[in-house]
């Protein structure tokens, strides 16, 4: 997964959550199903990526300067079950204050937090989308290539308009959950295969 903070126009309270996260559901869930692999995992990724969104949120409103804010609007994110990394320049400190902050908005209500719209979930969802009209209007329509290439780009056309929508559901639904059993446990700098220099941010899982 992905995320970008450059979307000043769009905020996730646009799609607000329409149901009330309960504080232990992933808790319980984990006690009654502890015999499936890798659950734990999925549920920790699932928190994982809703903190990684909810920091980078905070730090785009967050840069007391022009320059700072500018920064903050570049940053990208990629989730693991052990934390997340964070791609940008970023002050350490600020970084820090800003997933103690995200932590406490997200876990007393502000679920919104959760969902970000440079998510690389709207990606996917937008991909399947294309894919799905794609083959749709093909076995719909004549074989005749002008009325196929119009087709093509209908269903383009189409997902395009989607996804985002159906994107932050999937997000909000799935790939996301209120990170309720999560706490921090550092920052350290790293480098990823490209070179590219990341801060990841370390959490454990709490009960």
């Amino acid at each position: 997964m992905t995320t970008n903070a450059a979307s000043s126009s769009w905020h996730a309270s646009q799609f607000p959550f329409d149901f009330a996260p309960q504080r232990t559901q992933d808790a319980d869930l984990l006690r009654q199903l502890d015999f499936v692999p890798g659950l734990k995992e999925v549920l920790t990724l699932r928190q994982v990526h809703a903190l990684e969104h909810a920091t980078v949120w905070v730090l785009s409103q967050s840069g007391g300067t022009a320059a700072a804010r500018a920064d903050n609007e570049l940053l990208g994110g990629m989730s693991t079950d052990q934390g997340f990394y964070l791609y940008g320049r970023v002050n350490l400190a600020q970084l820090r204050q800003a997933v103690r902050e995200a932590l406490q908005r997200i876990a007393s209500g502000e679920w919104d937090l959760a969902v970000h719209p440079r998510c690389g979930t709207n990606l996917s969802v937008a991909m399947l989308l294309t894919a799905g009209l794609a083959v749709g209007i093909n076995l719909a329509l004549p074989r005749g290539p002008i009325l196929q290439l119009l087709g093509l780009g209908a269903a383009a056309a189409a997902a395009a308009q989607l996804a985002p929508d159906v994107g932050s559901l999937a997000q909000r639904y799935v790939t996301t959950a209120i990170p309720f059993n999560l706490s921090m446990v550092d920052i350290s700098v790293s480098h990823d295969f490209w070179g590219r220099e990341a801060h990841f941010v370390r959490v454990r899982w709490v009960e």
